[in-house]
C-alpha cells in the first residue's frame, strides 16, 4: 500500500484544483462549497479542537507544534479555541510550505510539470482511467502529469465522497491565518526537495506505486485508510496516531519502507532544525507540519526534547 505514505505532501496537489470537473450525465462526488460569510461565521462560532498540540519551551519562550492532515471536512478548517490561543500567542507561522506564496506556487506548479515521467503498461493506464471515471475526472485533465500525481489526485478525490478536500486542508487554513493576522508566514521546506521526495527512483518503483494504489482504490481500502487517519486527527486521538506504523498495512516492503524514510524519517532532522533556529531567534512559533511527523522516537517532539526543550502534549479534553 504504498500510496498510503505520500498524504502527508498532498499539499503539492493543491494546484491541481482548477483542473477537475464532475460530470452533470453520471453520479459523483459532491464537490467543495466556496464558503460564504454565513457558514464562515457558523464555523467559527462552532469551532472545535482537533488534531495534535505540543506546547515546547526554552530560552525563555514558548513555540507549539501542531500536527495537520491535508485534506478535511469545512467544519474542521476553523482551529478550536486551544488551538487559536496558541496561534494568538505566537509571532511566526511555519509550514511545511506556505500555498499562499505566489513562489512557491510558481515553483510548484513548474516543479510538477518537469517531473520525471514514466510510461505505464496499457493495462495499468486502462485501470488509471476506469478510476478516474468513477470519480469524474476527464482523464485528458490530467493525462499530462507524471503517473506518481495522477494516482495521487485520484486517491485525493475519494474523500470527497465523504466530504473531505484538499480546499479545506488545514494547513492552507492557517496561512490564511497567519497572513490575515498580519504575523510572519514561513516555509519551512522548498517545493523542489518535497518534489524530490515524492520522485520514485526508477521506473520500476513508480509502476509497483501505480499498481499497489490501484489496488487500494479497487478494493475500497484506500477509503477505509482516509476515513480512518482523518477521523483519529478530528478526535485527536494521540494513542491511536501513535501506533500507526501497526495498522496502516505499509511497511510490508522494502520499498514501502524506503518511503516512508524519505517521507518522514529523513525530513523531521531539517524540519527540527528549522524551528529551532528561528525560535533561537527570539520568534514564538507555531510550527504545522503533517501529524505524522510528531509520532516516534524521531517525530518532532521527541527531536525537539533532545534540543533541550522542555516539551508538553496539549490535550484537549482536559481543556
Amino acid at each position: 500500500m504504498l500510496n498510503k505514505i505520500r498524504f502527508g505532501l498532498f499539499l503539492a496537489l493543491l494546484a491541481l484544483a482548477n483542473v477537475v470537473f464532475a460530470e452533470e450525465t453520471k453520479v459523483c462526488p459532491p464537490v467543495a462549497k466556496p464558503p460564504t460569510p454565513e457558514t464562515i461565521q457558523a464555523g467559527m462560532s462552532n469551532a472545535g479542537n482537533h488534531g495534535f498540540l505540543w506546547r515546547i519551551s526554552k530560552d525563555g519562550h514558548t513555540s507549539y507544534l501542531y500536527g495537520t492532515i491535508h485534506v478535511a471536512k469545512f467544519d474542521w478548517m476553523f482551529p478550536g479555541p486551544v488551538v487559536t490561543q496558541a496561534l494568538r500567542a505566537s509571532d511566526t507561522v511555519a509550514l511545511e510550505l506556505d500555498m499562499l506564496d505566489p513562489d512557491i506556487q510558481t515553483r510548484l506548479s513548474k516543479g510538477i510539470e518537469q517531473f520525471p515521467e514514466t510510461a505505464l503498461p496499457e493495462a495499468l493506464s486502462n485501470r488509471m482511467k476506469q478510476q478516474a471515471d468513477a470519480v469524474c475526472i476527464p482523464y485528458n485533465a490530467i493525462a499530462k502529469l507524471a503517473p506518481e500525481f495522477q494516482i495521487d489526485t485520484l486517491t485525493l478525490m475519494v474523500g470527497s465522497w465523504d466530504g473531505l478536500y484538499a480546499a479545506y486542508a488545514i494547513d492552507a487554513v492557517l496561512a490564511g491565518f497567519g497572513h490575515s493576522a498580519k504575523k510572519t508566514v514561513v516555509s519551512l521546506e522548498s517545493p523542489e526537495s518535497q518534489l524530490k521526495m515524492l520522485q520514485m527512483k526508477d521506473s520500476l518503483e513508480t509502476i509497483s506505486l501505480v499498481e499497489d494504489s490501484l489496488d487500494d482504490l479497487e478494493s475500497g481500502r484506500a477509503h477505509t485508510f482516509l476515513n480512518r487517519i482523518t477521523g483519529i486527527w478530528e478526535k485527536a486521538d494521540y494513542d491511536e496516531m501513535s501506533h500507526f506504523n501497526e495498522w496502516c498495512e505499509c511497511l510490508k516492503t522494502a520499498i514501502e519502507r524506503d518511503m516512508m524514510k524519505r517521507l518522514l524519517d529523513d525530513r523531521n532532522p531539517n524540519l527540527a532544525g528549522r524551528i529551532d533556529a528561528i525560535h533561537k531567534s527570539g520568534k514564538n512559533v507555531f510550527a504545522a507540519v503533517g501529524s505524522l511527523h510528531m509520532f516516534g522516537e524521531i517525530g518532532l517532539p521527541a527531536l525537539m526534547k533532545k534540543r533541550g526543550y522542555q516539551v508538553e502534549q496539549v490535550n484537549f479534553q482536559s481543556k
